[in-house]
């Protein structure tokens, strides 16, 4: 399988910034990066009304993310805890 470039938009690189403690933080992070080697890892789940959005699990954080798998990239749309993440789409 080819490597995915990855690209995190402005806004999710702010999210993943004030996730505190910093092991979490560090944790979500290597998952991020784990996307650009399989962008549909097993767990993830793909958003119903959102065309080729997925979202998948790390700990009690969630990863929103796009593939396009013309171009071969992954872009991380949003970054938050559970029970906030949801709230924008």
């Amino acid at each position: 399988m080819a490597n995915y470039s990855l690209r995190i938009k402005a806004s999710a690189t702010k999210e993943i910034e004030a996730i505190e403690p910093l092991k979490v933080r560090r944790q979500v992070v290597r998952r991020i990066r784990r996307l650009s080697e399989n962008p549909r890892p097993p767990g993830c789940e793909k958003l119903g009304g959102q065309e080729n959005r997925y979202r998948v699990r790390q700990g009690d954080y969630r990863i929103v993310y796009s593939v396009a798998d013309q171009v071969l990239t992954v872009v991380v749309v949003k970054v938050g805890h559970r029970r906030d993440v949801y709230r924008h789409f």
